[in-house]
């Protein structure tokens, strides 16, 4: 495969059906698939509603969609800058090892400096040991030192509530 076939471009509402699909492969791979409670009406309210709160770039090889990387616009108060946190990064198997990936960091990449934002980031399982390996081939550093803190479903309404737990 050569990366000339390669094509990465901002989505579009038409594309909100594929990238739904591909969070849907991607919840597969990660051994996820039972998490994936939303749809593709409130991906596209929530990609190109009144209030966007993420972008997606589609990847495609020879006019197929083969991966994509949602992200937003997240802040840091010691940098006093805006950031760029990518949620999903992903490749079909079969289109791995190719350099699409990379390509699809690298685009984000140029939109946060585009966008003076200070840095960016995402997170990693910890099995997932050829993506840890990829990232930081591509001069990501892993803080093992942070953990990921999150509160949904009723715990968030309680939290919410006020309630005491």
């Amino acid at each position: 495969m050569s990366l000339d076939e390669l094509k990465l471009r901002s989505a579009t509402p038409a594309d909100v059906p594929v990238i739904f699909e591909l969070i849907k492969a991607l919840a597969e791979y990660e051994k996820l698939s039972h998490a994936v409670t939303g749809s593709v009406a409130s991906l596209k309210a929530h990609l190109f509603g009144d209030r966007p709160y993420a972008e997606a770039i589609i990847a495609e090889f020879a006019g197929q969609p083969v991966g994509f990387s949602l992200f937003f616009h997240n802040y840091s108060t010691f940098l006093t800058q805006p950031g760029i946190y990518i949620e999903d990064l992903f490749v079909l198997p079969e289109y791995r090892g190719r350099g699409i990936g990379k390509q699809l960091v690298s685009y984000v990449a140029q939109l946060a400096v585009s966008r003076n934002c200070g840095r960016l980031e995402w997170s990693v399982l910890d099995w997932n040991k050829p993506a840890i390996g990829f990232y930081q081939r591509i001069g990501a550093s892993i803080l093992d030192e942070w953990r990921i803190c999150r509160v949904t479903g009723n715990s968030l309404n309680s939290l919410a509530s006020g309630q005491q737990f």
